[in-house]
């Protein structure tokens, strides 16, 4: 970041960088212990600086940008009284990270805009890649990212299980315990709802293509 500083001033172009981007497939828009530390280094030393996380593979699968911005708390700055945020599907193998760093860093809320050079652009991307874009399923293309998801459902449920398990087991079966065991039980019921609601969206979008392009009116007539 310092040497690209650098040559940007020595070509003529002053303007501060004022954030950096990278992407999350699959797995959401938040911060993993990395993503603090070199948000909170480049916050430290040019300000305003924010962190843009982006996931293309949910973005795919949901037909909708999935996006986040962020900004770290400065260090020894305790954050204020934890607030409810909008839940979001982290995968197992991505929860611990997720947890340990939750408190560290703050989402920014998010508006887009189109330019008149995006319109021009758009446009021609539209001209030239229209065919795919209608030919394209989002139930194919992200049907590895479906695999992905029920497996890790699958491994939630196991663990879910287990938890009820131990706590029968030693006649815990009422009361705080069996409400916190509950708790990541509804979690996965959220994350089992998302999965079906995409693949709803996605047959949905198949059914429509195929009453546009493949429905004989004739077949109709009489009727």
């Amino acid at each position: 970041m310092v040497e690209f500083m650098q040559s940007q001033k020595a070509s003529g172009r002053h303007e501060n960088v004022v954030g950096w981007y990278h992407s999350h497939p699959g797995y959401g828009c938040w911060l993993s212990g990395i993503d603090v530390s070199t948000q909170m280094l480049n916050q430290t030393y040019q300000e305003p600086f924010l962190a843009i996380v982006i996931d293309p593979i949910r973005t795919a699968a949901a037909g909708r940008v999935e996006i986040g911005a962020f900004r770290t708390f400065p260090q020894g700055v305790k954050p204020p009284g934890a607030t409810a945020s909008e839940y979001q599907t982290i995968p197992l193998n991505k929860i611990e990270d997720f947890g340990v760093h939750a408190d560290e860093y703050y989402s920014l809320g998010i508006s887009f805009f189109k330019s008149s050079l995006d319109s021009q652009l758009l446009k021609l991307l539209w001209n030239k890649y229209w065919v795919s874009t209608l030919s394209s399923s989002p139930l194919l293309m992200s049907s590895q990212f479906l695999a992905g998801q029920i497996k890790d459902l699958s491994d939630k449920l196991e663990q879910v299980d287990g938890s009820f398990d131990r706590s029968s087991r030693f006649g815990i079966g009422m009361g705080a315990d069996q409400k916190k065991d509950e708790k990541p039980l509804g979690k996965v019921l959220h994350d089992s709802k998302n999965i079906a609601g995409e693949q709803v969206s996605g047959q949905i979008t198949q059914l429509i293509k195929h009453l546009l392009f493949n429905h004989d009116p004739r077949c109709c007539k009489g009727h």
